[in-house]
């Protein structure tokens, strides 16, 4: 039976301190913020009166909390963007302080709203993460993914079914003002099958059936909705002449999945490219709630050698290999990157199920290695 212990998510503020809570919508804001304060008055803006009556006068807000003390949450503070001026002036004249969370950044962006210019610290929230859940089988997750209600459910695939018509396909658009929602629809689809591909505009504007600079502007809003992320390339090298193109990722394994249409079994292709995700996945929980300047990379020359990713300057180089037996062969991207300057761990992750060295080469399996990295052994602290 799927289980969920303990979120990770640090949202202990020192006193009188504001934060926004940014990530994707499911992803389980709401739920911690109401387990952990309990007693806090929440303004939900998916509330159509509450949005309603905020959205016809900010305003109220001060009218309302300027003698209250202590903590304010407000839900989806996107939607009504006019508000964080009433939150600025709170948070400068009165004992209010305020936890705001956000599903998409779009509308603030593009309405040049008030951030609060250094008055709000920022925390992001992603899917489950390896030590926020009991033991489960990876090809269940590489199904149902990992936004918890998905995870937990008895038939994920009727949920990311729903998820990604309701929410994906129809209010991102809405929200974006996306004028061709079945192009739309074809990109989403695109996206998810040349997840952790380079990124080529290009190529995907013409599967799409649109031009390039709308491609350009469809990945710009799922980076802006939290859907997704870019992954740079590394580009210091002292002799090797290195790609300058990023890759993009989809937020979520299932959801990416899903929307490629992927039935995932080990011993696939699929299952690889998966399991690459799934890794990633907790490489950006863990920045995101342990060090959120942590740069992550990949390494690829332009003869073609790779390795998966690179943390900080060099502090760990990652190759992942969904294989039960790991060959001499499989290091030799990991020894090429080691030839290109020092490296401080270098770690291969896979399936085989007992941890083992060769030479300054760390094969680990998939569970040694997030155990390893979620204790700190890595020291990228």
């Amino acid at each position: 039976m799927p289980e969920i212990k303990q979120r990770l998510i640090d949202l202990n503020l020192p006193p009188n301190r504001s934060a926004f809570l940014w990530g994707p919508r499911k992803v389980g804001k709401t739920y911690c913020l109401k387990q952990k304060f309990k007693d806090v008055p929440c303004l939900d803006l998916l509330q159509t009166d509450t949005f309603s009556e905020y959205a016809s006068c900010p305003s109220l807000l001060r009218e309302r909390f300027k003698k209250h003390q202590g903590l304010v949450i407000i839900d989806e503070i996107q939607k009504i963007p006019a508000l964080l001026d009433e939150v600025h002036w709170l948070i400068e004249n009165s004992a209010v302080h305020f936890i705001l969370t956000g599903s998409s950044a779009r509308k603030l962006k593009r309405g040049h709203a008030n951030l609060l210019g250094g008055r709000a610290w920022r925390r992001v929230m992603t899917p489950l993460s390896f030590l926020e859940i009991g033991e489960f089988n990876l090809e269940s997750v590489m199904a149902s993914g990992l936004l918890a209600p998905h995870f937990l459910s008895p038939n994920p695939k009727e949920d990311l079914r729903a998820y990604v018509a309701d929410y994906l396909k129809e209010e991102i658009a809405n929200e974006a003002r996306v004028q061709n929602l079945p192009a739309f629809s074809d990109f989403l689809r695109i996206a998810a099958i040349t997840s952790s591909d380079l990124l080529n505009y290009v190529n995907v504007a013409s599967e799409a059936g649109v031009k390039a600079k709308d491609v350009r502007e469809y990945f710009q809003i799922l980076e802006d909705t939290y859907l997704g992320f870019r992954v740079p390339p590394w580009t210091k090298s002292r002799e090797r002449r290195m790609i300058q193109t990023e890759k993009f990722y989809l937020f979520d394994v299932g959801v990416a999945n899903h929307l490629a249409r992927r039935q995932v079994s080990q011993g696939t292709p699929e299952f690889g490219k998966s399991f690459e995700h799934y890794i990633l996945m907790e490489l950006k929980a863990w920045q995101a709630y342990k060090n959120q300047d942590l740069d992550i990379r990949f390494w690829r020359t332009s003869t073609g050698q790779e390795v998966d990713f690179i943390l900080g300057e060099k502090d760990l180089a990652i190759e992942i290999k969904a294989s039960s037996r790991v060959t001499h062969k499989d290091l030799k991207h990991l020894r090429a990157l080691q030839a290109d300057g020092p490296v401080r761990h270098s770690a291969l992750v896979c399936i085989e199920t007992q941890a083992r060295s060769v030479g300054e080469i760390d094969i680990l399996p998939w569970q040694d290695f997030l155990q390893a990295l979620w204790s700190g052994e890595f020291g990228l602290s």
